[in-house]
């Protein structure tokens, strides 16, 4: 059977100012598509593999063209539910140098975020699929999506599905009277792969390394310190047979450090660490990181560090290409994997 993956979230228009302008500067906006899930499926899609995208839409023009642009990369959109009055939209400042980068988030009341638990037949949708993947943005979106996507993991436990999330943890998200940390357990429980970022666990699980600040980190992270995160996540989460940190160092907006770990319950794998010295756009970085993990531990089963090797690269690269999307083949991350990191033109 070919493996078949499906992933569940919202997908917003991405409105970014040009040229590293501030909001208060740009008379122009360049608007894409993005967000957590459909990031994941479309680097999934571009590596070949069959995946499905499940989110609910409104019926309208930038929608429609939303669904095109999701169809142009190979991304299946049949289970796709329609109705609500609009998509929702996220505004992106571009940081550079000591300036960060900035996102307002307008989607408040979209269709996603006013989904009807109940109406998504998961059980038809994932009776084919070998891999279901959600993060932690759609339960912060609203109690509706919260419990749908709940339903969904319920839905791949009981068929034997392996189910992968992201923490994703998004503070100007959860507007809706629960925390993260009410929220999360319930859902984290039924999955197999758990990622973070090395301040996901802490923020939304209390579980920290000692001594670590990501702020004053200076790109500097020792990567044996997040064995002590994994172990307690496996130990919380008992089903999860992998726990995988991303490990970024912030020298500031255009150059980070970039590695990451996975752990089985027995052995730490770690990456080498990449020196990303001109960063395109970073938005996007820990879902390409996803989208490279599966398709790794897909391709090679079996080999936990060739699969997280794969994922960083994938990831690196991603951090070279401006959208939320990684445009990215199988050939360019295992040629950057191999040590070719030359940029030299290729004739």
């Amino acid at each position: 059977m070919e493996n078949k993956i499906v992933t569940f979230g919202e997908i917003m228009l991405r409105l970014a100012t040009p040229d590293y302008l501030r909001f208060c500067q740009a008379n122009q906006y360049n608007a894409t598509f993005g967000g957590g899930e459909a990031n994941v499926a479309i680097s999934l899609a571009n590596f070949g593999m069959n995946v499905e995208f499940v989110t609910r839409l409104p019926q309208n023009d930038i929608a429609k063209t939303c669904v095109m642009e999701l169809k142009k990369y190979g991304v299946g959109t049949q289970h796709i539910l329609y109705g609500g009055e609009r998509m929702g939209i996220y505004f992106l400042e571009t940081g550079a140098v000591a300036r960060a980068s900035k996102v307002i988030y307008d989607r408040s009341h979209s269709a996603i975020s006013e989904i009807q638990p109940g109406s998504i037949d998961w059980e038809s949708i994932l009776k084919d699929a070998t891999w279901f993947h959600w993060t932690g943005i759609t339960p912060a979106i609203s109690a509706n999506a919260a419990a749908c996507c709940l339903e969904a993991i319920k839905a791949a436990n009981k068929l034997g599905v392996t189910v992968s999330c992201d923490l994703n943890y998004r503070k100007n998200l959860w507007k809706y009277g629960k925390t993260a940390s009410e929220i999360m357990p319930a859902l984290t429980e039924g999955c197999d792969i758990i990622l973070g970022n090395e301040e996901d666990a802490e923020k939304v699980f209390g579980i920290k390394p000692e001594g670590f600040d990501a702020a004053k980190s200076n790109g500097d992270i020792d990567a044996a310190k997040f064995e002590y995160v994994c172990q307690q996540l496996m130990q919380r989460f008992p089903k999860a047979k992998k726990v995988i940190i991303t490990l970024r160092g912030s020298i500031n907006a255009n150059h980070n450090t970039w590695g990451g770990i996975l752990y089985d319950g027995k052995h730490l794998f770690q990456s080498r660490n990449y020196d990303i010295t001109h960063i395109v756009d970073r938005v996007g970085g820990g879902d390409s990181f996803m989208g490279g993990l599966i398709f790794g531990l897909h391709k090679y089963a079996g080999n936990d560090q060739r699969a997280l090797d794969f994922a960083v690269a994938a990831s690196c690269l991603k951090h070279t290409i401006y959208g939320d999307f990684n445009m990215v083949t199988v050939e360019e991350v295992e040629k950057l994997m191999a040590g070719d990191a030359s940029g030299r033109v290729s004739r």
